[in-house]
């Protein structure tokens, strides 16, 4: 339980919330409703297994950076809390998980998952020499719809990849957001982001350019997988939560944190209920 407890930590576990509401988003609707307890209990773990090999492999290969940065040296990865071996263990361990997950579920999903470990594992390399690592993040959640989809119905169903766009958009939007905390950080040690290489104001600007795309991408998942007037409302609430995203950051960039974690998991929570709604009502 000790050890649990501590990966649980180490990955931030809470933070799953951003993909989950997702995936159960492209469940319902590839279902047209329910879609059985067996198929959500398997979809729930493959959600888990994938976010912790993300999220360690994340944690294993920023030790040298984390441990130089003021806001991330406590992180149990580099503070000792947990060992390098542990690490390697439960990264292997979610690998499998991920894969045995897959193959129970069906053979699109079983043979999705190598690609899928190598797109959640490449993140952490891309902000080496790329500023474009934000969408290496989005496009890692903006697989997961596509992964409910394809569990559900056994295909790639337009509407999925319209979904899985907005995720990317939406992810990368507030990825950046996030990394302004670290501009001056990643400037000194040549780490690529966005806010390090073009500055504030057109950070600011992009992750509000990548927010209204957001939602022009969610209103072509609800008009092409045909839902209907709650749907619309999940697109209209989503809007109005992602303008006072970008509100709270422009005002003060303290507010970063709750803008990031609070807001973005009402938000995913929010639209996942609106689909339900829109489903069985």
């Amino acid at each position: 339980m000790n050890y649990l407890l501590k990966m649980a930590k180490l990955v931030k576990f809470e933070h799953t919330i951003f993909s989950m509401p997702f995936i159960l988003v492209a469940m319902i609707v590839a279902a047209d409703g329910w879609f059985g307890w067996k198929l959500f209990f398997l979809v729930i773990l493959e959600a888990i297994f994938a976010r912790n090999f993300a999220m360690g492999v994340n944690r294993y290969l920023d030790r040298d950076i984390d441990i130089k940065n003021e806001r991330t040296k406590d992180r149990p990865s580099v503070n000792g809390e947990v060992s390098e071996n542990e690490m390697r263990i439960f990264i292997l361990a979610n690998a499998i998980g991920f894969m045995i997950g897959g193959y129970f579920i069906n053979d699109l999903v079983f043979y999705s998952t190598p690609f899928i470990l190598a797109v959640l594992g490449g993140y952490s390399y891309f902000k080496r020499f790329s500023e474009y690592a934000h969408f290496i993040l989005g496009i890692s959640l903006g697989l997961a719809p596509i992964g409910g989809a394809m569990a559900v119905a056994g295909s790639v169903p337009a509407w999925s990849v319209f979904l899985a766009i907005g995720v990317t958009f939406w992810v990368a939007g507030f990825d950046i957001l996030y990394s302004l905390q670290d501009m001056e950080f990643d400037k000194k040690e040549g780490l690529f982001s966005i806010p390090s290489k073009y500055g504030l104001e057109a950070s600011l600007a992009l992750s509000g350019l990548f927010h209204t795309l957001t939602i022009g991408f969610w209103y072509l998942f609800v008009f092409y997988a045909n839902l209907g007037f709650f749907a619309y409302v999940a697109l209209l609430i989503s809007a109005g939560f992602l303008m006072y995203e970008q509100w709270l950051v422009r005002n003060n960039l303290n507010n970063i944190p709750k803008a990031f974690f609070d807001l973005n998991g009402y938000l995913g929570i929010i639209f996942f209920v609106m689909i339900l709604l829109d489903k069985v009502i």
